[in-house]
């Protein structure tokens, strides 16, 4: 039998600037030393990776945390209040960003388009012309959060009833593999990074992603964490289950026309055939009836789908900017 996903914790990453150092920092002590998170006013941009860095390591304590953190400081309050912080700065900015988006989420879940604008996505690339080595940036890019894949969508199940409970529940039963580890989809895609020769470990290439990959791993805990934000979680699940399919089918042929290990192509096979099912599930079984019960949560499901579009489109346009210019997509090329 295959080996499970490794529990080892991760090493701190390398700051991208003062708040993050900060974090950083106080992590490497003792929790409630007076003024441990000294990390002074929150005036970062949102989306840029100083800010994006040190709300990740703030999330990372409810996963994995990081090799020789104290576990006590999963609930620090000061360490909570800067994060606090932080989620409101980026709540507020995505907000801003999507503010002319559908308001309703039927419209916004009708009016997804599963390919970015322009009609030119990842899949597209790499199936048209795209490399072999561009592929292998993709998946470090894609490794922040799948090695994680779906945990943040765990949290919706004590906040949701009856058959929506239900239905969720299923839809993440068959994520997290139907009961048999080696099934897990993050497992899938640690083999997926084994087989093109790359460390499956989690976080090992924390330190090579740009701030939008961060911000996609860090949107869906952001959601994920806070009843409060319920409906947007829901909304990020269903346009997730929405769109993957038809993305893993154009990486699944564009891996085969690369001559790919069974692995890597595996991975994409998988999310084809159950996205498939789990697209018509949280449509007409989660979000309809969740919306039948709780209709004052459809602006709110709403801002989720537009918001995972636009985090998704902002990665994407900055793999393919790189891409285009002939240049490797990460801060530490392979």
């Amino acid at each position: 039998m295959d080996p499970a996903c490794t529990n080892a914790e991760p090493a701190l990453p390398t700051s991208r600037g003062p708040l993050s150092e900060a974090v950083i920092a106080a992590l490497a002590a003792t929790p409630g030393t007076e003024g441990a998170v000294a990390a002074g006013a929150v005036g970062t941009d949102p989306l840029g990776a100083d800010h994006q860095l040190a709300l990740l390591l703030c999330y990372e304590l409810h996963y994995m945390s990081f090799h020789g953190v104290d576990p006590q400081w999963e609930w620090e309050p000061e360490l909570l209040r800067l994060r606090g912080r932080l989620e409101r700065s980026l709540l507020a900015e995505l907000r801003d960003r999507v503010r002319n988006s559908a308001d309703d989420a039927m419209t916004a879940l009708d009016a997804i388009d599963t390919a970015p604008a322009g009609g030119r996505g990842i899949g597209d690339h790499l199936l048209g012309g795209g490399t072999w080595e561009q592929a292998c940036e993709y998946f470090v890019h894609r490794s922040i959060y799948q090695l994680k894949e779906s945990d943040p969508y765990a949290w919706l199940i004590p906040r949701l009833r009856g058959d929506v409970k239900a239905a969720l529940a299923a839809v993440e039963f068959d994520e997290f593999g139907a009961g048999r580890g080696v099934r897990v989809h993050a497992h899938l895609f640690e083999r997926l990074l084994d087989a093109a020769g790359l460390d499956p470990t989690y976080f090992a290439y924390l330190d090579a992603v740009p701030s939008s990959t961060l911000l996609v791993a860090n949107v869906a805990t952001l959601f994920g964490l806070h009843r409060s934000l319920r409906g947007a979680a829901v909304g990020h699940f269903a346009v997730t289950e929405l769109t993957t399919g038809p993305g893993a089918r154009k990486l699944e042929r564009a891996l085969d026309r690369l001559g790919a290990p069974e692995a890597c192509i595996e991975f994409y096979t998988e999310h084809v055939e159950a996205d498939a099912v789990h697209e018509q599930v949280l449509r007409h079984d989660v979000v309809a009836p969740l919306l039948a019960a709780e209709p004052e949560l459809d602006a709110d499901v709403a801002f989720g789908v537009a918001v995972t579009g636009f985090v998704e489109d902002a990665m994407a346009e900055d793999i393919l900017a790189c891409w285009d210019a002939d240049r490797s997509s990460l801060l530490r090329p392979l």
